[in-house]
């Protein structure tokens, strides 16, 4: 039996080793067109590689995924996170778990993630192709006719894994020719927008605070639905960026917006607290300094820097007496803490770390990963319509459905 698998990133690496377990004896070609495996994967985490999460609970895991987390459900319990852990410390790469739950090598290297992967092939028969660019794919009976450019003859093989990725971090070579394999081979893609990206505001005071960043706060889309999410962000100097920020970009992917058409959301940066607990908080940080600079009392509260932006953006009297400023000010000041209004009009290109959208999922058993249009084809990874938030959660998808493509591929 001949494999092809197309795509040396994540799914691809994992649907290699996969059926390489599963049938020894199988002829495996792994097939990428960069010079080297798992590009993306090195990359990822800030080059730490954040390799799956320290959430066990499968329901809890799901959750996580704005689009695709029933079809992950057989994936995910295979192949749990729990099980994931296990396995890279088993093949040598010792793995921590932080305080929010994301998974990392010990070492902070992505390199020594995908080096695992390289061990294994280097003691195996699998055929590594790098620096190999797939032109097309087409199906000759049962088996597939892969032409490779710069190559005279076709690769003829019996199963095709396509674990090419979307259209994310296109320096890594995820350019998205696998939607057009899949095209080609009888499937339909859906909707294609970056996701897990950092917003740009039209406002520009992030700028002046860039690296300003909180451990917890609830950022609003004032969109149908009101999308939301609670976790850490920090200001950049052109919006903000962080883990609540590419959640709820994951939320409102495929969302327009731009100059012509803002997203206008809001910052609630004290989301335990409710408006009438910071009120008394204020209340009391004014009869304790009634002769202190208002701008001074407030920054007890926020950041000096960001006090000193809601006096600009409130036109408050921050160098009155707190004991002198009016109800009405300090109610601006309270209100805009609960909800600090940014107008959205864009994201960066290529800034994006998936691509939402993909693969029509009810066009792919999520047993098997293979496709129920084309027998002998499978898929694995971004190139399907799932995602998740930011975690470990996207590798912990490709991990999985890797694993259940290359296991059924060779059976």
């Amino acid at each position: 039996m001949k494999i092809a698998i197309i795509g040396g990133g994540a799914a691809g690496l994992m649907a290699t080793a996969s059926a390489l377990e599963t049938n020894p004896d199988a002829e495996v070609f792994l097939i990428e067109r960069n010079d080297g495996l798992g590009k993306k994967v090195i990359i990822s985490g800030g080059g730490r590689c954040n390799v799956t999460t320290g959430i066990h609970d499968i329901k809890t895991v799901l959750s996580k995924y704005p689009r695709g987390h029933k079809f992950l459900a057989t994936a995910m319990h295979s192949f749990p996170p729990a099980d994931v852990y296990k396995w890279f410390e088993f093949h040598g790469v010792p793995l921590k778990t932080q305080e929010d739950l994301r998974c990392f090598p010990v070492s902070n290297d992505g390199h020594d993630v995908v080096g695992a992967f390289e061990k294994i092939f280097a003691t195996s028969a699998v055929n590594i192709l790098l620096k190999t660019h797939v032109t097309a794919i087409a199906k000759l009976g049962e088996q597939f006719s892969i032409i490779l450019r710069d190559q005279t003859e076709p690769l003829i093989v019996d199963k095709v894994i396509l674990t090419t990725g979307g259209q994310a971090y296109r320096q890594t070579g995820s350019t998205g020719d696998g939607y057009a394999f899949a095209v080609g081979l009888g499937h339909s893609i859906t909707p294609l927008a970056p996701s897990l990206n950092a917003f740009f505001s039209k406002e520009t005071w992030p700028a002046d605070i860039s690296g300003l960043s909180f451990k917890k706060a609830t950022i609003t889309a004032n969109r149908t639905g009101k999308p939301n999410f609670t976790g850490p962000f920090l200001f950049t100097h052109k919006g903000v960026s962080g883990p609540a920020v590419f959640a709820l970009s994951s939320l409102v992917a495929f969302e327009k917006y731009d100059h012509n058409l803002p997203l206008n959301i809001t910052i609630d940066l004290f989301p335990d607290q409710s408006h009438e607990q910071l009120r008394a908080l204020l209340n009391k940080k004014i009869v304790g300094s009634p002769n202190r600079e208002f701008v001074n009392v407030i920054s007890s509260i926020i950041p000096k820097s960001l006090a000193d932006i809601a006096v600009n953006e409130l036109q408050l009297p921050g160098k009155r007496f707190s004991a002198e400023v009016g109800k009405k000010d300090m109610v601006a000041f309270l209100n805009w803490c609960k909800a600090v209004p940014l107008t959205i009009v864009g994201r960066g290109a290529g800034d994006e770390f998936v691509t939402a959208g993909g693969v029509n999922l009810h066009e792919v058993n999520p047993v098997t990963m293979e496709s129920l249009i084309t027998p002998g084809l499978f898929f694995a990874g971004e190139i399907l319509d799932v995602d998740g938030f930011t975690g470990g959660f996207n590798l912990q998808a490709s991990w999985a459905a890797g694993k259940l493509a290359g296991k059924h591929a060779t059976m």
